[in-house]
Parts: structure tokens; sequence; C-alpha cells
């Protein structure tokens, strides 16, 4: 298959305006669908925000269960099994939406339409599929995903939970306890993953609640934030299952696992964001209402800067959360035309794109952390007062960091994706990775300045890309199988490759709209990205430093330390005024505008 960009592959390739998506592109059906959450949302949710801080768990199951009545739990369920078979970016446009306005939602939401369905449309006999599909999509039946244990959380594979054939060869028995469970105090299909025998991989098996026996629930947890998500440990005492509850092949529940969090991620990924431009919205309204010596606090440079610098974040995650959920769903469209099922298709469709999954998933939770972080701080005291909407904001962000996998494994893991295309040759990093330490022997250019938009920016985009080459190539060249053991080295360079990612895509979106619009039109956005730059280019210079300094000693050290500072050359601008715009555009909507 040629004339796409393979997942990772923006490493070496650049990628054209035009072949993005972005936000604005949505068409009619999508708008409609939007408008209806939009709706949902502030006839439903908000009204009762902070009955969500009373572990009202009942209403949590209600504004569900009325979601799915909506078709708002089934948009990406094939018509096939009586969803709306809509595409997978319409699915995180929802998702973005529904999520938006409190964690407890948006876990029970994520639990239910994500591992909580995917793995029985990826892996699910049709027998399966056409049992459980249309009262998942429906909303009749609530589903949830038992998979982490108290010694297995990111070593998911490591389960102790078993499952032992009985004597008449036409059932399981499950027993073993696990953790964390979202959506368990009131869900009737359980997907739970458990180990055979000693089979090297552990199992998926699918069931109804009410038909076993043996499964108990301890009482809800308390927790930090998301308090009015159902969460609990759930106990197996001998759950007898028929053979036929197994869910894809023997041994595939590990693969399933994986898969299904690839999709988590993303859908994360742009629920936070969701999340984060609200949070804008509550901190630029209580700073246009706050007055102190006789002004609104909106018009102090301090809190100007707080404003800008959360927009800017927000919407440099809004560019990468479309521009990858589109590749998705142009890949899936892809396979199908060349002939693979629709089941199929979504697997590989995602899975080719699961680093950016992890891209965004990081990247999406931190925007949050420091969206909330800095909404409770423009509070001021009122923002540390439990019955502010920012308090509970906070506490809830907080766990975006933790599930779908750590920050920490998914830097680490998107690293490992990457050295894997390399050295399997799926993408080709060592020939430009040589052309860049030829680069490193020559004089370097002085290209003249042209007027078109974000040509220098571009460049020093493509430099950036060169120091992520540099780096992981000469620390994957000195320390080889050990680079793995190497945490640190990996996560700096996770790290440039994140920024690399979304800087890209925060430029690509910002073009095509001056393309189509005129740059008067998307000022701000202009000075969006080049806040974002120079964030971008401190950033990979930082890690940069750090991991060559814990590969590297002496003259070859010094070589490529210089390497470095003309890799990440950026013209200085005046971020200050940058920072003025974008904030006294937020301040005149009083909201974030900048979708």
């Amino acid at each position: 298959m040629m004339g796409y960009l393979k997942g990772g592959a923006f490493l070496i390739q650049e990628t054209e305006a035009k072949d993005i998506f972005i936000r604005s592109e949505f068409g009619e059906d999508q708008k409609m669908m939007l408008s209806a959450t939009e709706d949902f949302n502030e006839r439903e949710i908000h009204p009762v925000l902070m009955r969500f801080e009373e572990k009202d768990y009942a209403l949590v199951e209600s504004l569900m269960r009325k979601a799915g009545e909506l078709g708002l739990l089934g948009i990406n369920v094939p018509e096939k099994y009586e969803g709306l078979g809509m595409g997978f970016n319409t699915g995180m446009l929802i998702c973005e939406e529904i999520s938006s306005l409190t964690g407890s939602i948006a876990t029970a939401f994520g639990a239910h339409t994500g591992i909580g369905t995917l793995p029985i449309l990826l892996y699910g006999s049709e027998e399966q599929k056409l049992h459980y599909l249309p009262k998942i999509a429906s909303g009749e039946w609530m589903s949830c995903y038992n998979l982490t244990e108290p010694d297995a959380g990111s070593d998911a594979n490591s389960g102790k939970t078993k499952a032992v054939l009985t004597e008449d060869g036409e059932h399981y028995e499950i027993t073993g306890q696990k953790i964390w469970i979202s959506n368990a105090g009131f869900a009737h299909v359980f997907i739970v993953f458990a180990r055979i025998e000693d089979d090297k991989n552990i199992t998926g098996f699918i069931f109804e609640k009410d038909l076993v026996e043996g499964l108990t629930l301890n009482a809800e947890e308390t927790k930090l934030g998301i308090r009015s998500s159902s969460t609990r440990q759930v106990f197996y005492n001998k759950v007898k299952v028929h053979k036929s509850a197994m869910l894809g092949a023997r041994g595939e529940g590990f693969k399933i696992a994986m898969n299904a969090l690839n999709v988590g991620r993303i859908k994360l990924g742009v629920a936070v964001t969701g999340a984060a431009k609200k949070a804008i919205n509550y901190a630029v309204g209580y700073a246009n209402e706050r007055k102190q010596f006789k002004v609104p606090i909106a018009s102090f440079g301090a809190i100007q800067y707080k404003l800008a610098e959360m927009a800017t974040k927000t919407y440099v995650a809004d560019a990468g959360n479309y521009r990858a959920g589109q590749n998705i769903e142009d890949h899936i469209a892809r396979l199908e035309n060349e002939g693979l099922s629709p089941q199929e298709a979504k697997l590989k469709g995602v899975e080719e794109y699961a680093i950016e999954c992890a891209i965004l998933k990081v990247f999406g939770s931190e925007v949050i952390q420091y969206a909330t972080d800095e909404a409770v701080q423009i509070y001021g005291g009122m923002g540390f007062s439990a019955e502010s909407t920012v308090e509970a904001f906070y506490r809830d962000a907080r766990i975006s960091r933790i599930y779908e996998g750590t920050n920490e494994i998914n830097r680490l893991l998107l690293v490992k994706m990457i050295l894997k295309k390399a050295m399997t040759g799926e993408i080709d990093m060592m020939t430009p990775a040589k052309a860049v330490v030829k680069e490193l022997m020559s004089i370097p250019s002085f290209d003249t300045a042209s007027d078109a938009l974000f040509t220098q920016e571009k460049k020093v985009l493509k430099n950036l890309k060169k120091t992520i080459l540099m780096v992981a190539g000469t620390a994957a060249q000195k320390l080889g199988d050990k680079l793995a053991l190497e945490q640190e080295v990996m996560m700096n360079i996770a790290n440039m490759i994140i920024e690399v990612y979304m800087l890209e895509s925060a430029l690509l979106k910002t073009e095509k709209l001056v393309l189509k619009d005129g740059a008067e039109m998307h000022d701000e956005k202009i000075s969006i990205c080049l806040n974002y730059l120079h964030h971008a280019v401190e950033e990979i210079r930082k890690n940069g430093k750090e991991a060559l300094f814990a590969i590297l000693e002496g003259d070859e050290q010094k070589m490529l330390l210089m390497g470095l500072k003309r890799f990440t050359k950026v013209q200085a601008v005046n971020l200050k005024e940058h920072r003025r715009n974008i904030a006294k555009k937020i301040i005149e909507e009083n909201r974030y505008c900048f979708d």
C-alpha cells in the first residue's frame, strides 16, 4: 500500500497541510451528532455537576442509559449490530464533548464504549457480536473490562487469575481477583482475562453477570477524583462459563488487551482535550468577573499568560487528535477496500497508528493537568473550595496520567515501537539518520527568507526531526539492546518525539485554515503556533542534551552537542505579545474559541 503516511513515519517524512484532517472539516451528520451531544450535556449533566462529587453512582448509571437511548453509546458500532455505524473520527468528536464536563461520566463512557465494547467488536465471534453489541450500544446492558490485578498493572500479561477446563470439557471455571474495574457496580456484561493452564499469554472471556455464580464485588472504592465513577474489586470463585464464552482464540487475551488500549489511549486524548476547553471557559469566565484593584483580573498580564498557555496547549492537542483519528479512519477504509473484513480492518487500522495513540494519550493527559491546575490558580482561594467547579476538574484530571497505561509506560512503549519499525525496515530511518550525520560535517546553509506562511517554522521543525534522528540513532548505536534498560534516555527520546508530532500537527492545522480563509482570520492561531514552537524547541534541546550527556563523553559528546545547538536554532520573537494576542481573543469571547 502506497500513498499514505505510516504510523511513526512523521519523523522522516514531510506532510502537507492539505493531507491532514482538522476539526472544522466534519460534515453535517457529524455536526448534528455533536449538537445532540452538546444538548445532552447542557440538559442532563450540567445542572447536576455537584452531585458527581457525592458518590452518586446511580446518577452516572442513569445518565449512561439515557446516552444509550440517544445512540451516543453506539457511534462506532456497525448498523448490523444496531449501532450508528459512524466513522472512527466521529466517535472521537462525540467522546470529546460527552467527556468534557465531569471525569465520572468520561470514565464511565470511555470504559463502556471503549474497552467494554471494542474487544467484542474486534475479536468476538459473529454469534457473540449479535448477542452482546445491540444491547451494549443501546445502553440496555452496561459493560466492564476486567484486566488489572493486585500484582498485574502495567505488566498486564502477568495476571494470576486462572481458567480451568471442567471434566466434561464444556466449561471453564474462572478463579482470581481483579481491581480498579470501572462500571463494575452496574455492569451486566463482564469481559475478563485469565490464564489457562501454564499458557504464556492470557485468554479473554465474556459473560452475563446474572447467569453465573461465584462472582462477588467489593464496596465502591473511595478515590481522589472521578468520585461517582463506579470502581470496584471483582472476585471470581470458580465462576463457570461455557467454552463458547471465550473471546477470540486461546492465548489471544494479551493481544486483545493491548489493541483495545490503543483505541482507549487516543479516545482518552480527545476526552481530556474537551475537558481542557471547559477548564479554559471556567477560568476566563471567572477572570472576567473577578475584580481586584478595581479592574477585572483578566486585564493582568500574569493572568493573560496563563490563559494563553492553556489555550496554546489545548489547541495543539486538538490538532493532533483529529489528524491521527482521520489517519486511522482512512486506513480502516483502505484495508476494507483491499479485501479485509471490517473486523480485521478496524483492528489493523488502529494498530498501525499505535505510536500516535500513545503520543496523544500522554500529551492530552498532561495538558488537562496543566489546564486544571492553572484554572484553580486563576480562581485563587475560591478554586481551592470544594464548592467550585474547577476543584473537581483538578482532581478528576489526575487519573488520566495513570489509566490506559501510565504515561511512563506509554513513553517507553512509543520509542520501542518506533525502534522496532526502524529495525524491521517498516520505516526507513537509517537513510535519513546517515544524512543527518553527513550534514553535521558540512557547513550550515543560510537559506534566504520567504514570505510564505511558516517557511522558517517548518525549517525549524525539519531540524527538530534531525535532532531526534541524531540522538535516537546515537543511543541505539551506543547502547544496542541495553537501550531498553536505560529508561531515562528512552524518556528523553519520547519527549522529543511527542513535541515534534504535536508541533507539526498544530502548524499544519493552522496552515490549512489560513490557506482557506486568509491569515487575518486566524491571527491568534498563528500566535499559538509561534508560542508552541519555542516551547517545543526548548523541550527538545533540554531532553536532547540530557540524553547525550548520558550516553557520550569527550570529543564525540562535544561534536553532537554542537549538532544539537545547530538543529535547535530558532528566530527570536516577542512571545509576550503573541501570548497577549491569544489571551485578548479568549477574554473578548469569554471562552475557548479556537475550534
